[in-house]
């Protein structure tokens, strides 16, 4: 399947442009003046056929999609592909367990929306964002017995050179944001480099290395055949890779077909991304968030040590919901010795529990915060006075 990157789809773009404004040009030239009206009917058809032809381009505008799901089908553009055997046999493979694309379905909640705006961003078929689906199950902490480690199952060598540092409690190869674009650079500059824009190609490249994808492909065409992913003979898995991407959508892409019920998974991504401007420990982002460490640990599981360093982290994971409330406790000054501690109320607390944990008075708190009532919500960050001045 060709692809072509985002430059060369502005060079097309630029010619469809050059091409419209010569047929309207002929169209003044050889007819009577089109009214304003016809004028401007000219013009959208033309535009509109100008458009790249993507399967379900106008209905996407005609309907904003309502969750992850809807999204990801209206950027697929394999679905008229999966005659081949191959394709077949994985989604009878598939559909034999729907618990486990349920299961699996379910883990990609954290990061699958984010994903999809990255695919998209770069024009690229929908099928790409489910490729974790297929290297590690989308779970981002997977490794394999050869050394693959992250959601994209990247060997150390090759994450390397793409980028994705190991240091002292890092492992680039586990960080989601770092490790989701290190796939899609990769994909694309294979594609561009090795086989004029072929994503199947590059695809199978990105499974068995391109030395291997590149020898069956000089094979196959030195016996006349088209050289394309489906004439090449390759390993077993890579002969297995693509058709198990594409079975895989073509279940999400009709799930009452196969009787599978994929979890709600919202448009929006989950998480927000922080800067990392001096060394930040999981457990004081958690305090200052007011979330738990365990849930900035399964957002952030490059952070092998615990902690986010600037050198090494550049951002840090957060749920979506409570990325102002981080960003402010981050920005404001820590107070002075004598002067107040904060603390960031947790589900179930109440105003008596934290001012005897903290060993103050509800009154102290009150006043320190400037309550009327014992009302208090998780999240909502208190001020609370040093022992020292309580018991004065």
């Amino acid at each position: 399947m060709t692809y072509h990157t985002q430059r060369r789809k502005l060079i097309g773009l630029a010619s469809a442009t050059a091409l419209l404004g010569a047929l309207m040009a002929g169209v003044s030239s050889q007819a009577a003046p089109l009214s304003p009206e016809k004028r401007a009917a000219a013009q959208t058809e033309l535009t509109r056929a100008a458009l790249p032809a993507t399967p379900h381009f106008w209905d996407a505008l005609a309907l904003e999609p309502r969750d992850a799901w809807s999204r990801l089908r209206a950027s697929f553009q394999w679905q008229d592909e999966l005659s081949e055997p191959r394709v077949q046999q994985w989604i009878d493979h598939y559909r034999a367990s729907p618990h486990n694309i349920v299961e699996i379905t379910e883990r990609a909640r954290p990061w699958l929306a984010w994903i999809i705006e990255q695919v998209e961003e770069r024009d690229l078929p929908g099928e790409i964002a489910l490729i974790p689906f297929v290297e590690s199950s989308f779970d981002p902490t997977a490794r394999s017995h050869r050394g693959a480690a992250g959601l994209w199952q990247f060997m150390p060598g090759t994450g390397d050179a793409l980028g994705l540092r190991r240091a002292g409690g890092y492992d680039g190869r586990l960080d989601v944001v770092a490790s989701t674009r290190a796939a899609l650079d990769y994909l694309e500059l294979q594609a561009e480099q090795w086989y004029d824009g072929d994503l199947e190609l590059s695809l199978a490249a990105y499974n068995a290395g391109a030395g291997t994808v590149n020898r069956a492909r000089s094979a196959a065409l030195s016996r006349g055949e088209t050289g394309d992913y489906w004439s090449l003979s390759l390993p077993r898995e890579t002969m297995n890779y693509v058709p198990k991407l594409k079975a895989i959508a073509a279940i999400i892409n009709d799930p009452e077909q196969f009787q599978v019920a994929l979890p709600e998974i919202e448009d929006a991504p989950a998480f927000a991304k922080i800067p990392v401007e001096r060394p930040l420990a999981l457990d004081e982002a958690a305090r200052l968030s007011g979330v738990t460490s365990s849930e900035l640990a399964e957002l952030n599981p490059a952070l092998t040590n615990g902690t986010a360093h600037p050198n090494q982290a550049r951002v840090l994971l957060v749920p979506a919901d409570r990325a102002d409330t981080l960003m402010a406790r981050l920005d404001t000054p820590a107070s002075p010795a004598g002067d107040a501690e904060s603390y960031v109320v947790q589900q179930g607390d109440s105003l008596s529990a934290i001012a005897s944990r903290q060993g103050v008075s509800v009154s102290q708190i009150r006043q320190v915060n400037g309550l009327n009532g014992d009302i208090i919500q998780p999240g909502q960050v208190l001020d609370l006075p040093h022992q020292s001045l309580a018991s004065r």
